[in-house]
Formats: structure tokens, C-alpha cells, sequence
């Protein structure tokens, strides 16, 4: 006998007219958001890891029989690194193979650089740049495999196997020289060690995507359950008419399912779409080149199949009532009360927290567990909170308009908990960032060169030729305090300060040791200032990112909730009750829990950052709480905008309040 389900589902989409068509055009949309920043978010973790190895070339890996001198220095020009790799022929051996990006092996006296760093050779006066490199008719060009980004600045260098630039010399011996600069004999370019300004970034990354996660399934699940209340009326219907509960299940989930996979393969078409402007957002680096973007089949298919099965498990999942007592839905006698044991999991969960983050350093794995656990206990805990929040309310109101909000909350709190809970998610991740850029200050060593093992004398005479005042000191091995950190060597105080003459005073001493090049504060900090900047550019994402979702969420569940409830609305309005009230209900049942868990939420967040910066042994940035303030006042105003964009739409359905109240 031929299954009734998908007649009975086609026909139920047909007669459900345009409301119905509106509910599922908003579960459409909500499905493509979620599948697009899910895309993105994955092409960002996938992308910052195929950036690192395209730079663990750069680093020479030893070789038992090296064919070649590999040497891995790094300059600065405008606070920005110039990666300078030299490479050098070892006579009487085999020809060593062309680094990537090149397409043979440098000659000596050849310089390739990449395509911004030839930019900026241009553009600059050649006594701030060009002058630290060999002079060459024209400079050759590294292609797009041997960088990890079209705005990074690379020199590859051919060099003579005598050249100080190769020599041992080459290999560093300050502490500020882990990661920048490196020496060996190689035989290839097969390294392992990816660079020190991409090493952090697939770190980072994935913090971000932890605290994203949830908001994102928050916006995936509110899109399955979207008409939950219209469909459970009709459903119902067709239960006490006969049809079973497997059949009532069959019909939504192939409804849902075909929903969310129309929104999923939409959201996905729209990350393919923008995938060139997406590379021109800066991480780290630079730019991006498209093809680190793109995720590839089998991580699109795996999306749109996640986003699809979490839109249908959260429609199926809202069905036990209808299956098990259709009569109590057909007549609304379901208030869905919550219970105590989601306060139990929740304080039980943030003891686990507090022990966990109570001592010794933590890994990036740990971190993104903790985060996860945290979310997932706060997404059982939020409904409980609102639940107590609408009997508070009701019992206490003083006009109609609260005491509507408070029997809303009370009557439904879940669906009053799926409306704020993706802004109330975002203020933790606001809470946690805002106070978790740890601050650092760089002025000890302001305006200074240093050039290790180099001669006063020399230094003033390279200074004086170039026309840059400064004052010359000379530090010993006893001095662990300044910018050579124990190295015999040179400092130079510039005067007057600026890029432009720090620039050109370290152009200016190159020569004074050709072996190491002459270096600022930024070699010196190199190291926290890169991870302190992917961590400010990862919380500026995900705040943006969360609020997006947040405010999506909270716009496509308060203009369902106006659709789902316009026959009680309607009702209202024949009874005598102001447009004005319903509207400020509508309002009230939203910004009550909002204000209330928010605000939780972003204080646990600022002392979650605290407790995780005090396990690493770092400050927190007392600065961070006027952006802590900035973020939270635009997720707000922007959760506002969403609801209010749903109150033509609450108009348009009691204008005919006879008609909507049939």
C-alpha cells in the first residue's frame, strides 16, 4: 500500500497560503545563515593551516648531506616582517631543488621577492628598503607556492657559500631570535616548522569557532522550529483523524528536511559566491588566496548535511507532545514547564570549570573543551531562568502589557529562551574577548637599533653617512636588560623617532654585520605581539560574527513567533486589547530575559577570561571594558532592530482580528 506521507505533506505545504509560505521562506534564510558561517568558519580554521605550510619551507631543516646553505633572517619596515631567506650552492654537490614558488634554484647575486614586497621596494626610497638587499637590474618573482599570503613580504636571496650571510653567524644568539632566524645545511625544502607569524594563527582560529558553534546551532535549531506552533495544530489534527505517530514524524522531518536543505545548499552558494571577497579580509599576514578558502566538496557536503539533519532533528524533536496527546495541543493546554535538575547540571558544570581552570597552563584543546561544555550547560540552564523569570513577572506585574510578557515566559519557555539566546551566547564570547587581549608595552626600547657583535665606531660613521642623528652605545655580555638581551653589540638611540628614520637607520647598518641584520623592537616582541594581534583579529570576527547570528535568530524567532501566535493574538484584539500593549508584551517578553542573561552571561565571560589569563600568567587589558561596553550596546540595538522589524507584521495579522481569531 502507498505511503499517505508525502501526499499528505505536499498537500499540507499547498494549503498552508502565504503565512505558511512566509514561516518557510524565514527557515529557509535562517538555514543558509547558519550553513554560511558555518562554511566560513571552517574555511578559516582549514585556510590559517594551509598558510603555516606554505611557510615551513622558509625554516632550513638540517640534512645529514646538505647540498646547499640555507640561512632565515628577518627585518622590519614599518613594523612589519620581511622574511629573508638565503640560500647558497655548496660546490662539488648535487644540484639542490628550487624552493617553492621558484622555478630553479637562486643563482648568486639573484634576489626574488614576492609581489607585495616588490610593491614596497617601489614605493619606498631606496635608503629605508632596497638597500638591504643585493643591487640587482630587476628582481625575480616568488609565485603564490612559497607564500602564504599575497600581502606577505619575502626575499629570497642568492648567496655565495662564503657569504657572511650564510655563515654560522647567521644562526642567532639572542632569545629574540627563536623563530626568526635559523642556519643549516639542507638538501631540500621539506621542513616542518612553520613560520613564527603563522604558527598561532589556526590556534586562535579554533577558539573562535568554539565560541561560535553554539550560537550557530542556536540559529539552526530556531529555524526547525519555526511554525513549530502552526504545524503542531495541524498535525495534531491529522493525529486525532487517525494517521500515526510514525506517519506525523515522516511528514515533518521530510517538510524540515527539505527546507533546511534548500537554506544549507543556499547558504553554501552564497560562500562560494563571496569567496573572492572573502579573501580580502586580513588575518595575520594579510589577504587570503582563494584557493585557501575553499573547503573543498567533501567539507561542503558534510555542512549542508549537518545543518539539514540539525534543522530536522529540532522540528522532530518539538513532535512528542502531538505523537503522545494530540488533544491536550489541538486545545493549547500544554504550559511547558522546566525542571530543577537543569540548575543542577549547570552549577555542577561551572564547579568543573572553576576546578579546571584553577591551576597550571592550559591547551588550546582543553580551552575549546571548556568552552563547549560551558555552552552546552548554559543552553540547558537558559530555559529554566526564564521559566522562573515569567512567574516572577506575573506575579508582580503591574500593567498588561508585563503581565502578558510574564505568562508568555512562563508558558513557553523554551521558545522565549530560542529568541535571546543567541544574543545571550554572544555576550559571553563578549565578555570572555573584551578583557583577554593581554596588554604589553613596547616603550622600554622605543627609537632603538641594535646590531649585534658590531663596532661603535663603525656604526656612527654608517649613521652619519646616511644623515640620521643618534646616539651610539656599546653593550657587553653583563647587560640582560636591553634590547641585545646579553649580546656583545651595538645600540643605537635615534633621534627625533618616526618610522621613516628608524627605517632608514636600520637600512643604514646592514653592512655592520652582514651576517645579522641590524634589528628594532618589533624583532624583539615579535613573538607575544603576533600572538596578542591573531587573538584581537580572532575576537573581532567572532564578536561580529556573533552578533550577525545572534540578531538573525532573534529577528527570524520573534517573526515566527508573531505568525505562530496570531489566532491568540487575534483573540486579544477582539477582546478588547491595544495594538500598542500586544506590541509592548511582544517586547517586554524578550528584553526581560535578555537583560537578565546577558548580563550573566557577560560577566561569567570576562571572569572565565580572567581565570584562563591567570593559569597562563598573563595580565588582562583593563582597556577592553569600553569595548566590552561598545559590543554589548550594539547587540542590543541590533536585537531591538530585529524585533522591531516584526511589529508590521504583528499590523498585518489583527488587522482582520475576526478573521484571524477563526
Amino acid at each position: 500500500m502507498r505511503s499517505p506521507v508525502l501526499p499528505l505533506t505536499w498537500h499540507l505545504i499547498r494549503s498552508s497560503g502565504r503565512r505558511g509560505l512566509q514561516i518557510r521562506l524565514l527557515a529557509v534564510g535562517a538555514a543558509a545563515v547558519g550553513a554560511f558561517v558555518l562554511l566560513v568558519m571552517v574555511a578559516a580554521t582549514l585556510g590559517s593551516a594551509a598558510r603555516a605550510d606554505r611557510t615551513d619551507w622558509r625554516t632550513p631543516e638540517p640534512a645529514r648531506h646538505g647540498t646547499a646553505l640555507q640561512a632565515l633572517a628577518t627585518t622590519y619596515i614599518g613594523h612589519e616582517p620581511v622574511t629573508v631567506v638565503s640560500l647558497a650552492q655548496l660546490p662539488g654537490h648535487p644540484e639542490t631543488p628550487a624552493p617553492p614558488g621558484l622555478a630553479a634554484f637562486p643563482e648568486k647575486g639573484e634576489v626574488y621577492v614576492s609581489p607585495a614586497l616588490a610593491s614596497l621596494l617601489h614605493q619606498l626610497p631606496a635608503s629605508r628598503l632596497a638597500d638591504r638587499f643585493p643591487k640587482v637590474s630587476s628582481y625575480g618573482t616568488i609565485g603564490a607556492a612559497g607564500l602564504a599570503s599575497p600581502d606577505e613580504l619575502v626575499a629570497v636571496v642568492g648567496r655565495a657559500p662564503t657569504d657572511p650571510a650564510v655563515s654560522e653567524e647567521a644562526e642567532g644568539s639572542t632569545v629574540w631570535d627563536i623563530g626568526q632566524a635559523a642556519r643549516a645545511e639542507i638538501s631540500g625544502f621539506s621542513g616542518t616548522q612553520a613560520s613564527l607569524f603563522t604558527s598561532y594563527d589556526q590556534q586562535t582560529a579554533l577558539v573562535g569557532v568554539a565560541l561560535l558553534v553554539m550560537p550557530v546551532v542556536v540559529l539552526a535549531a530556531a529555524s526547525g522550529r519555526l511554525g513549530a506552533a502552526r504545524r503542531e495544530q495541524q498535525l495534531a489534527a491529522l493525529r486525532l483523524a487517525g494517521a500515526t505517530p510514525r506517519q506525523i514524524i515522516g511528514m515533518t522531518a521530510l517538510e524540515t528536511a527539505a527546507l533546511g536543505a534548500a537554506g544549507a545548499l543556499t547558504g553554501a552558494a552564497l560562500y562560494a559566491a563571496s569567496l573572492p571577497l572573502l579573501a580580502e579580509i586580513p588575518y595575520g599576514l594579510g589577504g587570503w588566496y582563494v584557493s585557501q578558502l575553499w573547503v573543498g566538496l567533501p567539507w561542503l557536503a558534510a555542512i549542508v548535511v549537518a545543518v539539514t539533519g540539525l534543522i530536522t532533528v529540532s522540528a522532530v524533536s518539538m513532535l512528542r507532545q502531538v505523537a503522545t496527546s494530540p488533544l491536550g495541543v489541538a486545545q493549547q493546554a500544554d504550559p511547558r514547564r522546566t525542571r530543577i535538575i537543569r540548575l543542577v547540571l549547570f552549577v555542577a558544570v561551572l564547579l568543573h570549570l572553576w576546578s579546571a581552570t584553577g591551576g597550571g597552563q592550559l591547551s588550546t584543546r582543553q580551552v575549546l573543551g571548556l568552552l563547549l561544555l560551558f555552552y552546552g550547560a548554559f543552553w540547558l540552564f537558559g530555559p529554566w531562568v526564564v521559566d522562573r523569570l515569567g512567574r516572577l513577572v506575573g506575579r508582580f506585574a503591574r500593567g498588561p502589557a508585563t503581565l502578558l510578557a510574564g505568562r508568555r515566559l512562563s508558558d513557553d519557555p523554551r521558545g522565549a529562551w530560542r529568541t535571546v539566546s543567541g544574543l545571550v551566547l554572544a555576550g559571553f564570547a563578549a565578555g570572555f574577548f573584551a578583557v583577554s587581549m593581554i596588554g604589553m608595552d613596547g616603550s622600554a626600547h622605543r627609537d632603538q637599533v641594535a646590531v649585534a657583535g658590531a663596532h661603535a665606531s663603525e656604526v656612527r660613521a654608517l649613521l652619519r653617512d646616511a644623515g640620521v642623528t643618534a646616539t651610539v652605545d656599546t653593550v657587553g655580555e653583563d647587560d640582560w636588560d636591553g634590547l641585545l638581551n646579553g649580546t656583545p653589540g651595538v645600540i643605537a638611540h635615534i633621534s627625533g623617532g618616526g618610522r621613516a628614520r628608524l627605517d632608514t637607520a636600520v637600512t643604514a647598518l646592514t653592512p655592520a654585520n652582514p651576517a645579522r641584520p641590524p634589528f628594532t623592537q618589533d624583532y624583539a616582541t615579535a613573538g607575544d605581539r603576533t600572538a596578542i594581534g591573531r587573538f584581537a583579529e580572532v575576537s573581532t570576527a567572532t564578536l561580529a560574527l556573533s552578533f550577525l547570528v545572534a540578531t538573525t535568530s532573534a529577528g527570524l524567532t520573534a517573526a515566527a513567533g508573531v505568525l505562530d501566535r496570531r489566532r491568540i493574538y487575534g483573540r486579544l484584539r477582539l477582546a478588547g486589547t491595544p495594538l500598542k500593549v500586544l506590541d509592548r508584551a511582544r517586547v517586554r517578553e524578550t528584553v526581560i530575559p535578555m537583560v537578565a542573561l546577558a548580563g550573566g552571561t557577560t560577566a561569567i565571560g570576562v571572569y572565565v577570561s580572567y581565570r584562563l589569563n591567570k593559569a597562563v600568567g598573563a595580565s588582562i587589558n583593563a582597556a577592553g571594558a569600553l569595548e566590552l561596553a561598545a559590543c554589548v550596546a550594539v547587540g542590543a540595538l541590533a536585537m531591538f532592530a530585529a524585533i522591531g522589524g516584526s511589529r508590521p507584521l504583528l499590523r498585518r495579522v489583527t488587522e482582520d482580528a475576526a478573521r484571524s481569531a477563526d
